[in-house]
């Protein structure tokens, strides 16, 4: 059998270790049949945080995501600190193909990293960049997916493309890529063609 390209499974920041709180999202869990793509963004947040302060940069975009957008819990799968930490984000499992809120038409059978910060005019932290590698060879591998390829996901609907089209997009791409959007900002998506490169070697591709 051919062997599994699986990176290593980085440390993750629990929701618990961040301090969410259970109470405000909607009980249970919503999970899409695979991981075929990820999908980086940035929160369009500040960049002057301390990382000791990203959990409540994290507490704090749950709480709009949940009670001023109306989602049933935090958008991402995954959040990024600029010191490369990675949290978890939408509650049901790490390992798991949960359902997010993170790229308006295709957020079935994909995920959402965000890292925290905006990079329209600054560049992204190595440390952080680095830690979407390392996140995306582990998450993207259990469900087989090579960094590198492209793949196909179907449009539920969005300002890019009408519901029902199929889109090939690269299995690591940005926000903007299937939504209009300035998200990751140009200077943390001009960084994905080195990641899918880098996110494959961890998978040993």
């Amino acid at each position: 059998a051919a062997r599994p390209y699986i990176g290593p499974r980085p440390r993750i920041v629990t929701r618990r270790g961040w301090g969410a709180d259970e109470s405000l999202r909607e009980p249970g869990f919503v999970y899409t049949s695979t991981v075929k793509a990820a999908f980086v963004h940035h929160t369009a947040s500040g960049n002057n945080y301390d990382c000791k302060d990203a959990p409540a940069v994290l507490r704090s975009l749950y709480r709009y995501h949940v009670a001023s957008e109306g989602w049933r819990d935090f958008g991402y799968n995954f959040a990024v600190d600029k010191c490369g930490t990675v949290y978890e984000g939408r509650a049901g499992g790490v390992a798991k193909p949960v359902l997010g809120a993170h790229t308006m038409g295709f957020n079935a059978d994909s995920m959402g990293v965000a890292v925290i910060g905006t990079y329209s005019s600054t560049a992204p932290p190595k440390a952080a960049v680095d830690a979407v590698a390392r996140l995306t060879a582990w998450k993207l591998g259990l469900f087989g997916a090579d960094p590198r390829a492209k793949t196909t996901l179907r449009s539920g609907g969005g300002n890019l493309y009408k519901k029902g089209t199929n889109v090939k997009l690269n299995v690591i791409s940005g926000h903007r890529d299937g939504f209009a959007t300035e998200c990751p900002g140009r200077l943390l998506y001009n960084q994905l063609p080195p990641t899918r490169t880098a996110s494959a070697k961890l998978q040993g591709r």
